[in-house]
This record gives C-alpha cells, structure tokens and sequence, in this order.
C-alpha cells in the first residue's frame, strides 16, 4: 500500500481535520485583531485574553486554525532559537543568555498551560538528543554543545558513542548531546485544545477569512474589514502572501514521513524508551520523533522553496523527496528497510533575511508582528505572544517593561530577501551546497567540515 501523501499532515489523519468555524461577515471592530490562526496567533489571544479579560479580541483566518505549520511540524517542543548568536554580537553575550535562558523556561511553560487547560497532547519530555555519525560532524557536535553551555545550558550533556547508543541506537553513532529542555508533542492535538481554550475565553476566531492586506488600524478581508487600535501579523511561512510583504519573510519547504506502527520487537532493537527527540549534525539536517502510536516520525528538506514565494495547498509532497527521506529513515536504523511509509507531507515555515527569529511591536502604526522562527516555532511561537502580550500592556498603559519586553530579539529589524530569481537560485543552490556536504563528509571521513557548507552559510548570512 503506498503511503498518504499530503491530506494536510499525518497529525490529522490521526486527529481529524476540524469541523470549519464560521468566516466573517461583515466589517468589525475590535481591540486588538490577530491575523492568523497558528501557534503564534492563538498563544497571543490566550494571553492577552488571561492579561486582561476585557479585551474584545478578533482572530482572522484563512483557511482553518492549524493549517500552516502548526499542524505540520515535527512536533518538537525545545529551547533552539533563531538568531542567538547574532543577538550576542549585536546586544552581548548576557543578553543572549536571557533569550536562551526564557526559551529553556518556555518549554515548561507550554508543558503547564497544556495542563491547567487539559490539553491532551501526547506530551513526553524526553529532552532532546543531536547525534553526530561522521567525523566532521563529531566535531560540529562538539563546538555546538561547547556554545550552548556558554549560553547557560549548564543542564546539557555530552554523550559518548556507547553513552548514545544507551538512549538511541542510531547505526554509526560516534557521539550526542542531550537537552532537557525538549519534549514530543502531538502538534494538532496541542493546537486544538489550545484554539478551544482561546475561545472559552471570549476570543472570536474567523475562518476561512484570509486578510489580503494589513496596514494601520485595519485588516482587509474579502468579507469585510476589521478595525483595531492594534494589529499583529502572525502568519509565519504564509507572510509573503500579504500585500507589500512579499520579501519579507522567505517560505522554506519542509517535508515529513511517518511510519507504520512499529512492533516491540523493532524497539527492542531501536532503544529510544526515552522518546527523545532526535536530530543530527548534517547541514542539510533531520528531525524525528517517537509518536505516541510507536511509529516514527522523520523529516527534513525536500524541494526546499518555491519560485516566487508560493506556498503549496494540502501538504502534498515529492516522490523523490518521499525516498529521500526513506533513505534516512534507513541509514540511522537499518533494521527498518522493509518498513511502510504510511504518510507523507510537507510544509512551510518562515525564513527571515538573517535567519532571526524576531517579535516586533510599531507603537506608531500599533501593527505588531512575530515570527521568522526557521524551523523551531513550537516553543518560540509561546514566548513571541507572551513578548506581544507585554509590548501590547505596555504601550496602552497597563504594565511597565518587563523582563520579556526587553530581550534582544524584541524590534529587531532585518533586510528584505532579494528580487527574483535571486532568492530561488539562492536558497535553491545552498541547499544543493549543503547535501552535497553531506555526501563528502559521509564517504570522506575528514575530521573537519566541508568547505562547501562553510561557503553556503556565509553567502546565506547564516554565521
């Protein structure tokens, strides 16, 4: 049988697609309108919500809440942030080490809210385990886990092969680090019961509504205009279909398989009792998961972006990329050669110019944004609305600057991505780069990292 291919994301085939909420009907009014029905936009409603009960809040989206990457993702609730070290060039190190130090304290933030709001969803913290299989990647293993200590991780560790293969029995292992600060989640499930809590709370959320264009005080739909002295663009990988914002943020592609339903017999052979979320060294790099059901759930680049910024439609993914992702699947377990892909699909998530995450709040316009998380919004996604709740209180009087308003992510301003073709011959060609690297330090068995990546990070700006 040939695997699901796209139907939005194996997390619905589990969980359901919802049943639509109502689009708007006309012009409105509101407090503070949110475009946007992702993580971000539905932890910016909870919060400002719980802040101040009396805030008439609007949501707006274009197709059904969780139908961008929050419904598609890997499912990694962990403390990586975009743009740490960059932010520690610009403001310092301390102020690098806040940043860090609120994403570790995030992860137990969404853990706790999941809770008080009995939220079921699938959540295990197993922390989060990065393995190195080439000598090149041992010793990018090495400086990363070296750097992240520095940054306040005192928790972290440093594993051995044997110590690796102890948690997770990936063939050729020579090393890991493990976090803490990480667990696996149910990405639909968490976004359902958070998009119910938000509107038990009073929030009004709008589907099939999308906004064409944002600018002060309004927000456009084709069904009416809703009017608000604060507006928060919450779109992520989806920015570029805004009016003006084209440029703006870059819509990666990201593609996932999952397994069948794995036999005890199989994680015997696996390990993985810890359920860890596991990644590696690669340039071109992986993700996975345990899922609660014992499959496994993998993913990484596919055809990693679309000309001119387009987005796909239902998730549906490449058979090469499919194989492609096999070809993991297989080379970190070997033992699951014969085993059945049972759903594919992709997704897209947002990429700024300088691969920064950022959350920013125009006290002139009151048009507010967050986003650019490049791969690890399901954490981030929790700080950036609590960051927006703060900014938001402080500019309309109701609280002071807080610890949250203050990190080094908060107004940073970044440069547009450049014109086509530029940007498809661009990102196409590093990440062509990157696998080539890949395959050289997999046959090469150098200790240092390929020349190639070296090149492609500094043409990217990713260093």
């Amino acid at each position: 049988m040939s695997a699901i291919n796209g139907g939005i994301s194996f997390w619905y085939a589990t969980d359901g697609i919802p049943v639509p909420r109502e689009p708007l009907s006309g012009d409105a009014t509101a407090d503070v309108v949110i475009v946007g029905g992702g993580y971000t936009g539905l932890w910016t409603a909870y919060y400002l919500k719980k802040a101040a009960p009396f805030l008439n809040i609007t949501v707006l989206e274009s197709r059904f809440c969780g139908y961008g990457a929050s419904g598609r993702n890997g499912g990694w609730l962990y403390n990586g942030i975009a743009g740490r070290d960059r932010y520690a060039k610009l403001h310092g190190q301390d102020s690098a080490v806040r940043l860090q130090r609120a994403m570790n304290d995030t992860v137990g933030e969404v853990v706790r809210v999941a809770g008080a709001e009995s939220i079921d969803a699938d959540i295990h913290q197993g922390g989060v385990l990065e393995v190195a299989y080439t000598p090149a990647q041992l010793g990018r293993l090495k400086a990363f886990h070296a750097a992240e200590v520095a940054f306040g991780e005192k928790d972290r560790e440093l594993l051995g092969a044997r110590e690796t293969a102890g948690r997770v029995r990936v063939s050729g292992a020579v090393g890991s680090t493990w976090t803490p600060h990480g667990a696996r989640v149910h990405p639909v499930k968490l976004l359902k019961g958070l998009a119910s809590a938000v509107e038990a709370l009073g929030v009004t959320v709008y589907e099939s509504t999308p906004v064409t264009e944002i600018r002060p005080r309004h927000a456009v739909t084709p069904y009416g205009t809703v009017r608000a002295p604060y507006v928060l663009r919450c779109t992520e990988g989806f920015t570029a279909s805004l009016k003006g914002q084209r440029r703006a943020w870059l819509p990666m592609n990201s593609s996932m398989i999952a397994t069948e339903p794995l036999g005890p017999e199989v994680w015997e052979a696996i390990g993985w009792a810890g359920r860890e979320t596991l990644g590696d060294m690669a340039h071109a790099y992986m993700y996975a998961q345990r899922t609660a059901d014992d499959r496994i759930a993998l993913g990484g680049r596919g055809v990693p972006y679309r000309f001119g910024s387009r987005t796909d439609n239902d998730g549906r993914t490449q058979p090469a990329t499919v194989e492609a992702l096999r070809e993991i699947l297989v080379r970190f377990f070997p033992q699951l050669a014969g085993v059945r892909i049972s759903h594919a699909w992709s997704g897209v998530l947002g990429v700024p110019r300088d691969w920064c995450a950022s959350v920013t709040l125009d006290r002139t316009t009151g048009l507010g944004w967050a986003g650019g998380y490049v791969g690890s919004g399901v954490a981030t996604a929790n700080l950036a609305a609590r960051t927006l709740r703060d900014l938001i209180q402080e500019d309309s009087g109701q609280a002071g600057a807080t610890e949250l308003t203050t990190l080094p992510w908060v107004n940073h301003k970044v440069r547009m991505w450049e014109p086509e073709p530029l940007r498809w011959v661009g990102v196409r060609g590093m990440y062509a780069a990157y696998r080539v690297a890949d395959r050289q330090e997999l046959v090469g068995h150098g200790p240092a990292t390929s020349r190639l990546a070296t090149l492609a990070n500094r043409i990217a700006s990713r260093n």
